[in-house]
């Protein structure tokens, strides 16, 4: 039985807590968030936490840390060094030099890391990327997430622009994505952004768009946006193509921009070769908190079979470097090339 520790109960905080409730190998210690808010009735019964520090003390073998972006690093690497395994979500760190040091941790401790790429545990996008390294690069990769917000989404999206960009808080997740279908390095980023409310602070944007080369010629687009502003017209665009035809999810701009399970649903994937279109529907898609199961059983196994988790660490290092220099192309206005970026 692994007895497990959550930090942060917002959305995501909440699911993994719901998740490992349910799971038969895994016990829940307690909860830990900073304010008082309402919870499912199954974690009612669960010890509260104010602190990361007194919930630690209960001594978890597994820590999943679900708080701001800019404590990941310091909870991931105190729970490790406490003796337990980590479930961060992402991003993984707010800088490279801090991902690189959590990764480093985890080594140095023989703990497992697993890092909240969603998308990695989803049916449909799996087949997506296999269906486009069938067609063979080099890639242009289209894709976008712009969410409408307003009440208390938009009051969410102002205070995770305390610490995070849109184009590095969701866009790890695509740049994750690419980096898949791919299997190359990325060269350089340019990235644009741009303040649309006076609601946030002076040195954020809540629009930004970026533009990423690979050593092999790949080139990938990316676009986020929080906002009441935000349109709602191609606010969910994913497109692939290659010399060979192209791969598209025909189904994702059904639905509001602000539907959490709209946001990976896929729906329909649409192969092109210039032979002719082929469509293949994907029903009964898993929803927000079966894939939050799917990660939390994703840990657990990771833990009960030591699984080696080099690759999945280098590459959540990387998507976000390629995220964070995008952040850096946006205030400095000039490309960055990846190797400037502290990996």
């Amino acid at each position: 039985m692994t007895r497990a520790l959550i930090a942060g109960l917002g959305n995501m905080g909440r699911s993994h807590a719901l998740a490992l409730h349910k799971h038969p190998d895994a016990e829940i210690l307690g909860l830990v968030n900073r304010s008082d808010i309402e919870l499912p009735t199954d974690l009612l019964k669960y010890p509260r936490f104010k602190s990361f520090e007194e919930g630690l003390d209960t001594k978890p073998d597994l820590v999943v840390v679900a708080t701001y972006s800019d404590s990941h690093a310091e909870y991931a690497c105190a729970a490790m060094e406490a003796g337990a395994h980590v479930f961060v979500e992402k991003p993984l760190a707010t800088t490279v030099a801090d991902a690189r040091r959590v990764v480093d941790k985890a080594v140095e401790t023989d703990r497992k890391l697993v890092v909240g790429y969603i998308l990695r545990h989803h049916p449909s996008w799996m087949r997506l990327i296999a269906e486009a390294r069938n067609l063979g690069g080099p890639y242009v990769f289209r894709l976008n997430l712009n969410q409408q917000s307003s009440g208390d989404e938009w009051e969410t999206h102002k205070a995770l622009m305390r610490t995070t960009s849109p184009i590095v808080d969701c866009g790890v997740h695509y740049v994750d994505v690419m980096c898949q279908i791919t299997d190359s390095d990325p060269v350089r980023v340019h990235g644009m952004g741009l303040r649309l409310s006076d609601e946030i602070d002076p040195e954020m944007y809540n629009y930004g768009q970026f533009q990423v080369v690979f050593e092999d010629g790949s080139v990938g687009w990316y676009e986020a946006g929080w906002g009441p502003m935000m349109s709602e017209t191609a606010f969910f665009v994913k497109d692939i193509v290659s010399p060979n035809g192209s791969v598209s999810i025909t189904d994702g701009n059904k639905g509001a921009s602000s539907d959490i399970d709209g946001h990976t649903k896929v729906g329909g994937i649409l192969i092109h070769r210039p032979d002719g279109d082929r469509q293949i529907d994907m029903p009964d898609e898993p929803g927000h908190q079966e894939l939050c199961d799917a990660e939390q059983a994703y840990m657990l196994h990771a833990i009960a079979q030591d699984i080696d988790l080099t690759r999945h660490m280098n590459d959540a290092v990387q998507s976000l470097a390629i995220c964070l220099a995008a952040d850096e192309s946006i205030r400095t206005g000039r490309p960055i090339s990846l190797k400037e970026i502290d990996q």
